[in-house]
């Protein structure tokens, strides 16, 4: 039995909900910060706002430029509130759409880091679009003519988190999670009751080692003994070594064969 299964058996599913949503857990900014040199972020949709629960710009890592796009959380109270607890408005999704269209243009590699409960639901967002900001995202994700590498690093809920995961990579820590809904929600709708969420975590199917298993991700990245927030420092350089891999791999494909291979993998899971 290889070590990625055995991980799987000692750490049940809901133990790695409660590590996802561990508030020391290192967030998408923390990652930002000390993986990339120079980095430069940019604001804004150009339509009706800057939404803080994104963070995106312009990057280096091991001497290639890239842009970086973001959706992160806070690490305390007042950064959550400021951040909406890493839940995208419309315009968030249109500013990290925006910065990836800008990324094409000059031919820059993109990178994702997702970590949210789900794009916000709120009455304004719904007003300002939010279900066709995340449908052209993925729309015009799945034809962008650069390299994509996604990594879900904490949460990924729903079509919040899909909106930045159509990538021609995408890897996830080994205790992250990557869902329809939460399993909360999940609990909720299926058995009317939201108490039962442990066991909806069971059913689910959102562990790391069960998406790798049906090809939804390609890589698991491991996380140090108890999570990334035991050891931060450790993980930012297994993370930094995993999307650098991942640049070479992908970054001088030719961009039709790039762009086949990212239409045939996302046809064959069913995306």
């Amino acid at each position: 039995m290889n070590k990625e299964l055995m991980k799987a058996i000692t750490v049940t599913p809901w133990e790695k909900v409660e590590i996802a949503r561990h508030k020391e857990r290192p967030t998408a900014k923390y990652y930002i910060e000390n993986i990339f040199k120079d980095f430069i972020e940019f604001h804004g949709d150009r339509l009706f706002g800057d939404d803080k629960a994104v963070i995106g710009g312009i990057a280096s890592i091991e001497g290639i430029n890239v842009t970086v796009v973001a959706i992160t959380k806070g690490s305390n109270t007042a950064e959550n509130i400021e951040r909406n607890f890493g839940m995208p408005n419309p315009e968030g999704y249109r500013k990290a759409l925006r910065l990836m269209k800008q990324a094409e243009k000059f031919n820059r590699p993109v990178i994702c880091f997702i970590d949210t409960p789900g794009a916000f639901c709120g009455v304004g967002a719904e007003e300002r679009g939010q279900g066709s900001a995340i449908a052209n995202n993925l729309v015009e994700l799945s034809r962008l003519k650069v390299p994509v590498i996604s990594i879900v690093i904490g949460e990924g809920g729903s079509g919040g988190a899909l909106a930045l995961t159509v990538g021609d990579r995408i890897l996830m820590l080994e205790n992250a999670i990557y869902s329809i809904l939460s399993p909360e929600g999940f609990a909720s709708i299926l058995w009317k009751d939201s108490k039962r969420a442990k066991e909806a975590a069971e059913v689910m199917k959102i562990t790391a080692q069960d998406l790798k298993k049906f090809g939804i991700i390609d890589k698991i990245v491991r996380e140090p003994k108890g999570g990334s927030h035991k050891n931060p420092v450790k993980q930012t350089l297994m993370i930094k070594e995993e999307i650098s891999n991942s640049l070479k791999e992908v970054r001088f494909t030719e961009i039709d064969k790039l762009l086949n291979e990212r239409y045939d993998k996302f046809r064959k899971i069913g995306i």
